[in-house]
């Protein structure tokens, strides 16, 4: 797409304080790291006494919970772009491959409840919102923005979120890192 070779809008100033908590996915570009089926998918951010963030991402399938823990910090500290890499470690069961991501906030709303986070490569693409439901004019709105930085939002999918949203005290907690390995054979 001719798009692509211009530099993508990223938020300045982002209040990490009020960005930080529970975000739902509404739909994104699927990805070889998350299962096929996964549904309920969300990322729990919380400030660390350094400054960078912990990042919990989880989804569901088969009626179970996978996740995976990372790190997120300023790709440059002294910008104020909102532009942050995130860092895994692969496989979370036996963190020794740490792989890095960019995590760009191409678009947050005043009331920090939706956002638009993509990254330079325009390979991964998410749609976030505080509540398990988005309204559909804010989904057209953030897709938009999205056609506008250049994405082919064709491959963008929506995501099933149940209403209420699983509770983390019900939750199993002992699938770490196997969507990890499910990924790898392409499940």
């Amino acid at each position: 797409m001719g798009g692509n070779k211009k530099e993508m809008q990223v938020v300045k100033g982002l209040d990490l304080n009020r960005y930080i908590g529970r975000w739902y996915e509404i739909a994104s570009f699927p990805s070889r790291f998350q299962p096929r089926d996964g549904q309920n998918t969300r990322a729990t951010y919380r400030l660390n006494d350094d400054g960078t963030v912990h990042v919990l991402n989880e989804t569901f399938s088969g009626g179970k919970r996978s996740y995976i823990e990372g790190t997120a910090y300023k790709a440059d500290p002294k910008s104020d772009e909102a532009k942050f890499k995130v860092k895994f470690y692969l496989p979370p069961f036996l963190p020794i491959i740490p792989v890095v991501g960019n995590y760009w906030v191409l678009y947050i709303d005043e009331e920090y409840q939706y956002a638009l986070i993509g990254e330079p490569t325009r390979k991964y693409l998410w749609i976030l919102c505080r509540t398990p439901r988005m309204q559909e004019d804010i989904y057209e709105m953030l897709v938009q923005k999205a056609v506008d930085e250049g994405y082919d939002v064709s491959k963008l999918h929506k995501t099933p979120q149940t209403d209420p949203p699983p509770e983390d005290e019900h939750i199993p907690k002992d699938r770490a890192g196997f969507w990890w390995i499910k990924s790898i054979f392409g499940k």
